[in-house]
């Protein structure tokens, strides 16, 4: 039976040390019973509390990691909607490998290579999938191992048989990698391969009883490292069976469903490739495994993941200190901009775009943007002459000039008052236009 909020607080240690993020353990125990925190969260739990809470502490989808040397975590989600808190663990994108494919080497090292710049974060594929075509089970083994080799990241092993992946999840031991497709027909066998091994079972069946008679018989047993392999057909069939999965698990606390999803995608179409993967990440996906390697492809899925995998309460913001652009030196002229990190990446752009060196002042604005961070007093010239005293700046140039965005104009008297010597520039409104700027008047 499921303890209310005051019965979980009873067995808190009553501190109010607001280490796990809650104000107090009152606030904290409230959250453990909506399942919309971890009991891990709190650092001095008892381990009778632990014991006692048992299930009731655990998220209502497990959270399962996947990789040794590059881990990913699936699962762990609290919520349905992003608004209400936010999506912890990013749906996982791995690319697909055939074992009788030509090219199948040189995937490998691309998907390697493969990085992504997006606001500050580097974006990579996470795991390599390895589906065994022919007969051959040496090649097979051969190119899981390879593929571990090359990339250091967990591999999706699907055999054609028990043999098959016996050998294969052997080849790659101790690396977190998953045993896919595996049914009721095999779970048995490749129950003790996982375990042996240190992988993860990802199960299926032809519907979700089949799924969730698998994952309870496995988790009554013991083993609880699980995916869910639903047999879907179409988008419209996967958006449905993960909004079903996703709200029982959630609202019902049915642990069978309780767990992240693999799902292969191959329509024969890269634009339907691409809607699917879509579904996938917009609609509860763990591990989503693309047919093949497509620069652009990942480009348009990982930055919508991206999106959707910000927490909708905190903006993302990069540290606020003193930046270089290219190499300025103590003539260089001196910009100013909030730390919201889209705008700190489009005005560094635009700044190393005109072909000078500059210094670029981020003040702390709490991750917002230049006119909400004005409007919410975090934005002020008293605030930017403060930040660049602690930053030292007077001492890294002897330019004496600063310029401020065009849309908050009103500071610069502020701001010379604070900072005596210094002459304020008024910069264009738009980021666009601050290349011409530079060299209609700053040159």
């Amino acid at each position: 039976m499921a303890l209310n909020g005051l019965q979980i607080q009873k067995l808190l240690p009553k501190t109010n040390c607001k280490e796990c993020g809650s104000n107090t353990c009152l606030a904290f125990a409230m959250k453990l019973a909506a399942k919309k925190a971890n009991l891990s969260e709190c650092p001095y739990a008892s381990d009778e509390a632990k014991k006692l809470l048992g299930a009731d502490s655990e998220p209502p989808v497990k959270a399962v990691v996947l990789g040794s040397e590059i881990r990913s975590t699936v699962g762990g989600e609290t919520v349905l909607y992003r608004h209400e808190k936010t999506f912890v663990n990013q749906t996982m994108l791995a690319v697909n490998i055939d074992d009788d494919a030509a090219q199948a080497d040189k995937t490998l090292e691309d998907i390697r290579d493969y990085k992504l710049v997006r606001v500050g974060e580097v974006l990579t594929v996470n795991a390599v999938a390895v589906t065994q075509k022919g007969a051959d089970n040496g090649r097979f083994v051969s190119l899981v191992k390879k593929a571990w080799d090359v990339t250091k990241l967990p591999v999706i092993i699907r055999a054609a048989s028990n043999d098959a992946a016996k050998a294969a999840a052997e080849a790659v031991r101790g690396t977190g990698s998953v045993i896919a497709s595996v049914d009721a027909g095999n779970v048995d066998a490749m129950r003790g391969v996982a375990e042996e091994n240190g992988h993860i079972l990802a199960i299926t069946a032809h519907d979700i009883d089949g799924i969730t008679e698998l994952s309870a018989k496995l988790k009554n047993e013991g083993f609880n490292n699980l995916l869910l392999q639903y047999d879907t057909k179409s988008a419209a069939e996967a958006f449905q069976t993960n909004s079903i999965a996703r709200r029982a698990a959630l609202k019902q606390n049915y642990k069978p469903l309780g767990y992240a999803t693999l799902k292969f995608i191959d329509t024969g179409s890269l634009m339907d490739d691409t809607a699917e993967a879509i579904n996938e990440i917009l609609k509860y996906g763990g591990v989503c495994v693309l047919p093949g390697f497509d620069p652009a492809q990942l480009v348009a899925l990982m930055t919508l993941r991206l999106n959707i995998y910000t927490d909708p309460q905190k903006p993302i913001q990069v540290e606020p200190k003193v930046y270089e652009v290219g190499e300025p030196d103590k003539n260089s002229p001196v910009f100013v901009t909030s730390n919201f990190s889209l705008t700190y990446f489009i005005v560094s752009g635009e700044i190393e775009n005109s072909g000078i060196s500059a210094w670029l002042v981020i003040p702390d604005c709490e991750g917002l943007s230049v006119l909400t961070a004005w409007a919410a007093g975090k934005f002020s010239g008293s605030m930017i002459a403060k930040s660049i005293k602690e930053y030292g700046l007077e001492g890294m140039t002897d330019t004496r000039k600063i310029v401020i965005p065009g849309y908050v104009s009103q500071i610069s008297g502020e701001l010379e008052e604070g900072l005596p010597g210094w002459k304020v520039l008024v910069g264009p409104q738009d980021a666009g236009d601050l290349e011409g700027f530079i060299k209609t008047v700053l040159k």
